[in-house]
């Protein structure tokens, strides 16, 4: 398949010689599709409009053999996908515009990806923003031509970035390859995995961060917490992880104007099963971990190209702007109304004391997220596969064995959280026979506080900001996560303050 841009930047033409060739493009177009995107399909009888909107739905799906039956008689087939809806639509036989109010064209288009044949039948409702694609006879008996224009909502840059994704592809040895939409974090990035035949890698997609957080100094958030921007970051880390002889994914290639990257697919086999933790691969995480807290973690992580990473320092800034969230955010979101200013000013006092104990803790990598999602099993070499490291930062190792111990998207036993803590320090003390393990709890009952008050107030933030409510199904797991960490005699300052405000009484 190849893709050629026309005279205007916001089409292209892409020759397909077979039916191989048009699956390829469907799933080209699936991996950049939004809700409430619709795509026009134009094209003589015979061209394989149904056959393409079949292609996208499948994909869209995750299901090759769902089937997609012509909704030429129906008008309308809608599917329920993992991503969003999707709606098919076949105007062929449509007598008059109006009649689209009949089968609820406008709440269709704008709920999910619609996919319309025979759009011209639908006049002046079909939407302005849209992606028109037009199909027509190409070379050979099978081949087609694919025109697409593109009209508004970002779809001229879309589909630069997934012909990018497609080049990156075609030139790394998956050539043909299947994309499917993996789920991401509450973050720019986004992840598919390509395969083809027994080859496989994964595609991240990580568009520069735009603040969306000012303070009255107007530094962005993402600054003051230090989060990556750049993707040498990932390999950096990546790299030096690996040659301290951790698990982590090569970087197999990138693109850096796109800001696209294409690295080992360390599989999908976790440390939950069924939505319950294996307790002895958590374990085995738990073990790993203390592993990693010995390793002299360099000033500067360098990737096997020479790549250069600073690595910034989980300072007491970004530990306290972090768990500012929850109060600007959360707490809102919870009772209705903002934190008064005395209350306020409280919180942020009592979490700098607390915070102030780690000005001299800055010293062992921290990956930031070490919890379920992001650690893949390996069946061969060490078993603890890691990815979502980008963001790492030097800090302290308590930090992410909280968040190891505090999922927010499964529950930890209380006596499995036992168990790893004891796996923990038996396996530092092998390293360290003076590793104060009291010490440590503490440190850890102020991180896992720390951490599950910023979650709850990202996820109100994030879904403010974006429209995407699904993280917020994870809040009162991280609530009660919260609540038992203010249950530890170290925090009993921020406990008085948050029953005295009546938020352990809230449903």
């Amino acid at each position: 398949m190849s893709a050629a841009a026309m005279s205007s930047p916001l089409r292209r033409t892409v020759n397909v010689a077979d039916e191989a060739g048009t699956l390829r493009l469907a799933d080209d177009i699936a991996a950049i599709a939004r809700p409430g995107d619709v795509v026009a399909l134009y094209g003589d009888l015979g061209m394989g409009k149904s056959a393409f909107a079949r292609a996208v739905v499948r994909r869209l799906a995750g299901e090759p053999d769902l089937e997609v039956p012509s909704p030429t008689f129906t008008l309308l087939q809608s599917y329920e996908t993992g991503r969003f809806p999707v709606h098919h639509f076949d105007l062929y036989r449509l007598a008059d515009p109006d009649e689209l109010i009949e089968i609820g064209f406008s709440e269709a288009v704008g709920e999910g990806l619609s996919l319309i044949e025979w759009p011209d039948r639908a006049g002046d409702e079909l939407p302005a923003e849209r992606l028109d694609v037009v199909i027509s006879e190409g070379d050979g008996l099978n081949g087609r031509r694919f025109s697409l224009e593109a009209h508004g909502n970002s779809w001229a840059e879309r589909l630069d970035e997934t012909f990018g994704v497609r080049d990156l592809l075609d030139r790394s040895g998956l050539a043909g390859a299947e994309r499917r939409h993996l789920h991401g974090d509450a973050s720019t990035r986004s992840f598919e995995r390509a395969t083809v035949g027994e080859k496989a890698a994964v595609v991240m997609r990580w568009p520069a961060w735009r603040a969306y957080l000012k303070r009255a100094d107007d530094d962005r958030y993402e600054e003051i917490v230090h989060l990556a921007d750049s993707l040498i970051a990932f390999s950096a880390i990546a790299d030096t992880l690996r040659r301290n002889g951790f698990r982590s994914p090569r970087v197999l290639d990138r693109d850096a104007e796109r800001r696209l990257m294409l690295v080992e697919d360390l599989g999908s086999d976790g440390i939950v099963r069924d939505g319950v933790p294996i307790p002895e691969r958590y374990l085995v995480a738990a073990r790993r971990l203390a592993d990693l807290a010995v390793v002299a973690w360099p000033d500067v992580a360098v990737d096997d190209a020479g790549g250069r990473w600073p690595m910034p320092r989980y300072d007491r800034r970004a530990l306290a702007t972090e768990v500012g969230l929850f109060a600007t955010w959360y707490v809102p979101h919870l009772t209705g109304a903002s934190l008064g200013a005395d209350a306020l000013a409280e919180w942020n006092d009592l979490w700098d004391g607390l915070l102030s104990r780690f000005d001299d803790d800055q010293a062992q990598l921290v990956l930031r997220d070490y919890h379920s999602p992001n650690i893949l099993w390996q069946t061969s070499g060490d078993a603890i596969g890691l990815i979502d490291f980008q963001d790492g930062l030097l800090g302290s190792s308590a930090y992410d064995f909280a968040a190891l111990v505090t999922d927010a998207r499964v529950d930890i036993p209380d006596e499995l959280a036992a168990a790893m803590t004891a796996a923990y320090v038996d396996r530092r003390r092998l390293h360290d026979s003076g590793f104060d393990a009291v010490d440590f709890a503490e440190r850890v009952a102020i991180l896992g506080a720390q951490r599950n008050a910023k979650i709850l107030g990202r996820f109100v933030e994030y879904a403010a900001r974006t429209g995407r409510t699904h993280h917020l199904r994870f809040l009162p797991r991280v609530r009660r996560n919260l609540e038992k960490a203010l249950d530890d005699k170290v925090l009993a300052g921020v406990k008085l303050w948050y029953e005295r405000l009546g938020l352990a009484a809230r449903p």
